[in-house]
């Protein structure tokens, strides 16, 4: 233990020194985080997750305003690769899903338990599903006309279903990256507006100290003594409902951010106090510097990797308030949608038992929760380079 005490400068000096350059500090974290795999692959579900949102309809085959009663509750579609006679085909292809015909009545076939319709696969006719296709029109970043679409089938009548269909008759997965914009929307900006107000709330109360740092300190204890989901279903429950979609939206993100500061103002407070009294501080002091300009130009940029920790932290739990709070009705309201609205309809185990795809979209939600969980511990860890592993 003394020995790796006395070689912590040569390693911090290799750390710093690669192939004979000095490396920068925000280097050296791009480089202790590309060394953690979990990071990585947190950084990419995280990355794929925003694709998904923001190019939505890119990636939805079908509209996603479309609603056609008569395909409501269609189990996922199944992608094969090996045809009935047992042949191997290199692009991924689907048979098209046919309601099963009841011979004595002529009528659509029943399931006597669920009551569900009966679909059977047509394995006489593979159809071969296509990249790059061009399909419904819609604008891309609101502005571009295009027609374009990651994939598609040329036979309109059989549908591809990724996650299958609701009660609605839209396709879910089309629908799920729709959500997907409204559920990471409201969760960074929630996190934005914690950032800010708990950034500034720490770096005053650090730097001041004193009575101010206690009155700052016993309001955050205040807000903190609250619990968080009572308070949450409390404020969210007198929101008119009324109100159009996008103010809900927004008081909403008020809401969450009211009380998801806290923890960052300590961070921040704590990394303050021990900058505080530092050479460079005193310095900037001396030379008659304000107190504005030490706390944010000195103080504050110092704690931008804590603040950057925090924020990757928070996002996923803001992600599960909302899906909680949508999925009793209380949150999003139609005609926007959330990854938790749309499991509204998983509300009762006879729905579980009979359609069990209506929960695919919670799998958005584990998905994002993990890539932002190990996104933030990769960045925790490379935000302190010179630490010993």
């Amino acid at each position: 233990m003394a020995q790796e005490v006395l070689d912590a400068p040569l390693v911090v000096e290799e750390e710093r020194t690669i192939r004979g350059k000095s490396e920068s500090y925000w280097q050296l974290v791009w480089r202790r985080f590309r060394r953690s795999k979990p990071a990585v692959i947190g950084g990419i579900l995280v990355v794929l997750l925003l694709a998904l949102a923001f190019f939505a309809e890119f990636f939805a085959p079908y509209p996603l305003n479309k609603y056609n009663s008569q395909i409501s509750l269609i189990p996922p579609t199944r992608i094969h690769f090996i045809d009935a006679e047992g042949n191997f085909h290199l692009r991924p292809f689907i048979y098209k899903m046919a309601e099963k015909i009841d011979p004595k009545t002529g009528q659509p076939a029943y399931d006597p338990v669920t009551f569900l319709t009966i679909f059977e696969l047509d394995t006489s006719h593979p159809i071969p599903i296509h990249f790059f296709v061009h399909s419904w029109e819609y604008k891309l970043f609101g502005l571009i006309p295009t027609d374009l679409h990651f994939f598609g089938v040329d036979d309109e009548e059989a549908g591809i279903y990724i996650l299958g269909t609701d009660q609605y008759g839209s396709d879910l997965w089309s629908k799920a990256c729709e959500a997907g914009r409204i559920s990471l929307s409201l969760s960074l900006l929630v996190t934005f507006i914690s950032v800010i107000v708990g950034s500034l709330v720490g770096v005053v109360s650090g730097y001041y100290g004193g009575w101010i740092d206690n009155a700052i300190q016993r309001f955050v204890e205040f807000v903190t003594a609250f619990p968080q989901l009572a308070l949450w279903l409390s404020l969210v429950a007198i929101v008119p409902r009324t109100w159009d979609s996008f103010r809900i939206f927004l008081v909403i993100s008020l809401i969450f951010a009211l009380l998801s500061w806290t923890t960052l103002a300590r961070e921040v407070r704590s990394k303050v106090l021990s900058l505080r009294q530092t050479d460079f501080v005193l310095a900037a002091k001396e030379m008659g510097a304000s107190d504005a300009r030490i706390m944010f130009v000195h103080l504050l940029p110092n704690t931008l990797s804590h603040i950057i920790v925090i924020l990757t932290l928070t996002i996923p739990g803001i992600i599960l308030a909302e899906a909680f709070l949508s999925f009793l009705g209380l949150g999003i309201q139609r005609p926007l949608i959330s990854w938790g609205l749309l499991m509204q309809d998983a509300q009762n185990l006879r729905t579980l038992g009979e359609t069990p795809w209506i929960m695919f979209p919670a799998l958005f939600i584990i998905v994002a929760v993990l890539g932002f969980n190990l996104l933030g511990d990769g960045l925790r860890d490379a935000a302190d380079p010179y630490s010993i592993v």
